[in-house]
């Protein structure tokens, strides 16, 4: 496990740079989270480490099988200085320790609802799971284990969120391209679903 997250973090970095900060979190049950800051300009990106360490399990199997299985890491980038986006530090953790607690699968396409603002004030209280493979590649394990994939997440408002449960993750996807939605702004409104 600890050699696993030595990777994911050596992985981060290349990708990502120094951290300027990290926090951990631990939720009672469950391995230690950690969330690492990285600045790029006006855009900071938080990043998990620890969701990994083990492979997320079909919650309908009968035995959680300790090799493999997909493994993930979560990324969230907004515009810094907009908002008080560091207190996200926690939710992230909680949707990163959703796997071992709650016995989900953390896939593109999937919805992830924290029940509240993902930071003070933010419109946002869920998110969207994007595809991995665009700002941090897919790092390759040695077998039987999967990659550990990094999927971004994609903050949306309690509007996106409804209509995309009805619409899918792709179409809400579209929306935001043909808007010009700039998915990096911590005090967006949603965009318009008519």
């Amino acid at each position: 496990m600890e050699e696993i997250l030595a990777l994911v973090e050596a992985r981060l970095r290349t990708a990502l740079g120094e951290p300027d900060a990290r926090a951990a979190v631990t939720f009672l049950g469950t391995d230690r989270i950690e969330v690492l800051r990285f600045l790029d300009g006006d855009v900071v990106r938080y990043a998990t480490l620890g969701m990994s360490a083990q492979p997320m399990a079909d919650p309908t199997a009968p035995l959680a099988d300790p090799v493999k299985g997909p493994r993930a890491e979560l990324v969230l980038s907004v515009r810094a200085g907009l908002a008080d986006t560091d207190q996200v530090l926690r939710p992230l953790a909680v949707l990163a320790a959703s796997p071992q607690v709650e016995g989900v699968i953390v896939a593109p396409g999937a919805s992830l609802d924290l029940g509240g603002p993902l930071w003070p004030s933010a419109p946002f209280s869920s998110v969207l799971v994007a595809e991995s493979g665009g700002l941090v590649e897919d790092l390759e394990l040695d077998e039987p284990m999967d990659p550990v994939r990094f999927l971004p997440l994609l903050p949306m408002t309690a509007n996106e969120a409804a209509w995309k449960r009805v619409r899918g993750g792709e179409e809400l996807q579209a929306r935001w391209l043909s808007h010009g939605t700039d998915l990096r702004d911590p005090l967006r409104t949603s965009v318009p679903l008519d």
